[in-house]
């Protein structure tokens, strides 16, 4: 069962001008940040607030590490912007097979370490009405800056 949304990814040219634009706007602080060297990226978690099941929703800013990531790709297609959205979920191994067997292509075999110490696994987009969608199961959350 899917229990919120656990955030929404976008990709930007610039991390430390792109979480400003966040901070000095919103008001929104950088609970997390990372170098993820599988994916390519530099993020920072702007959390936004906690979540009924002990979660939480945040806002993941990506900035391309290297010009083969995906993002890297994306951003050179697409600019700046909503790169997917990722849905919350105990058990994402679970929820991933459940979907796979309703037709929705999982572009991993087995899921991965996301940000945070999370295990996280993609959806198709040509499968979800264009949508890049992520599957998380969080990690306990133990401080807030890494």
């Amino acid at each position: 069962m899917l229990t919120r949304i656990d955030h929404i990814g976008i990709a930007c040219f610039d991390l430390d001008t792109t979480v400003e634009f966040y901070r000095a706007t919103y008001g929104f602080e950088v609970f997390h940040s990372e170098v993820n060297e599988e994916q390519g990226v530099r993020e920072a978690m702007l959390k936004i607030n906690d979540t009924s099941d002990g979660g939480a929703s945040y806002l993941q800013l990506l900035e391309p590490t290297r010009e083969d990531s995906t993002v890297a790709k994306w951003l050179a297609k697409n600019g700046e912007g909503v790169h997917h959205i990722a849905f919350g979920t105990a058990d994402v191994d679970a929820e991933a097979a459940g979907i796979k067997d309703k037709g929705v292509r999982v572009l991993y075999e087995e899921p991965r370490r996301g940000s945070m110490g999370s295990r996280i696994t993609f959806l198709h987009p040509k499968d979800c009405h264009g949508v890049l969608t992520e599957l998380v199961t969080s990690a306990p959350v133990e401080s807030s800056e890494h």
